[in-house]
């Protein structure tokens, strides 16, 4: 990472840009990899406690703002912020049910099936959701207000010689109080430690009385849960869409795969050198090649170091 910065770097000098571009390229990216970051913690919590790569996270992203727009555009409550939150919430409740439902009904009788299998039936699930979403909305694009104007005008703060979008300040925020929670939750609550038991090993939680199954389709909710808060809080900044969630949930795969997939916290660190790195790619070469640059990252990581930041963490055993 640390060379691929430096060439970056040295890429840009032949456009002439000093520190000030380069911090400019790097806040505008991390707003980006907040939500990446956000998006690689489902495909962690799914693949630590079952052992699947869970290809429909993107379909949950993209259902998230499309049902809270939904929900904002109906005339009650008449208060926008109330009417916004009440949809949010109805929105990602929504979701988190679904992301249970379709662990239970697709993922649960093939519970015996290859990692392969798996995984198609996962990348079945998301074409599906994402049929299903063309159907249900079209294919015209859902508009969410700015969180902090409650209208399409997003206020911009200027710190020194850099701006940032008050949305920008919306994501970040989002994202440290995800992790934050997902500090608390499995780390002082009994089914916290229950999941994190499934993850060390799903035989021995099994004889210890832990209901695997359960946790499994838990696991599947609360990843669905953020995968639809990730794209809520990304909804003011561009317009919701039913496609939308092939390249979030490709790039969140991306960070996930950067931070070992089996680390929160390397999920996270993925996501935001992502997010970072991809806006700094598309400064000094090309913005068409933006989209790009993340699978060039997953190659090297792949190639150069499979485990990503997190190859001293013990690889989780499954029955």
């Amino acid at each position: 990472m640390a060379g691929l910065t430096l060439m970056l770097i040295l890429l840009g000098q032949r456009h002439g840009f000093g520190a000030l571009e380069y911090l400019q390229f790097a806040l505008d990216g991390l707003r980006g990899g907040s939500i990446y970051a956000l998006v690689a913690l489902g495909f962690v919590l799914v693949y630590r406690v079952t052992g699947v790569i869970n290809f429909a996270q993107g379909a949950f992203v993209m259902l998230g703002p499309m049902l809270t727009a939904f929900f904002y555009e109906q005339p009650w409550p008449p208060v926008p912020g109330l009417r916004l939150a009440l949809a949010a919430l109805l929105a990602v409740g929504i979701v988190g049910m679904l992301g249970m439902t379709i662990e239970r009904l697709t993922l649960y009788p093939a519970r015996r099936a290859s990692p392969l299998t798996r995984i198609i039936i996962t990348v079945g699930v998301y074409l599906a959701l994402q049929g299903a979403a063309l159907l249900l909305w079209g294919p015209y694009a859902k508009v969410l207000p700015s969180f902090t104007t409650m209208s399409l005008a997003d206020p911009t703060f200027r710190f020194g010689g850099v701006r940032m979008k008050a949305q920008s300040l919306w994501i970040a925020g989002t994202l440290i109080a995800t992790v934050l929670a997902l500090g608390l939750f499995f780390g002082r609550t009994t089914l916290g430690k229950a999941m994190r038991a499934c993850a060390v090993n799903r035989l021995a939680a099994r004889l210890m009385g832990i209901p695997v199954d359960t946790m499994s389709t838990l696991a599947f909710g609360m990843a669905a849960a953020l995968g639809a808060i990730a794209g809520i809080v990304l909804g003011p900044v561009t317009r919701a869409t039913y496609d939308m969630g092939l390249e979030l949930g490709l790039k969140g795969f991306v960070a996930a795969i950067m931070g070992g997939l089996v680390s929160f916290p390397g999920a996270v660190l993925g996501g935001l050198l992502l997010g970072a790195l991809e806006n700094l790619w598309a400064g000094v070469t090309l913005a068409g090649f933006k989209d790009l640059f993340a699978f060039v990252v997953l190659i090297l990581v792949l190639l150069l170091h499979p485990r990503g930041f997190a190859g001293a963490e013990a690889e989780t055993e499954r029955a």
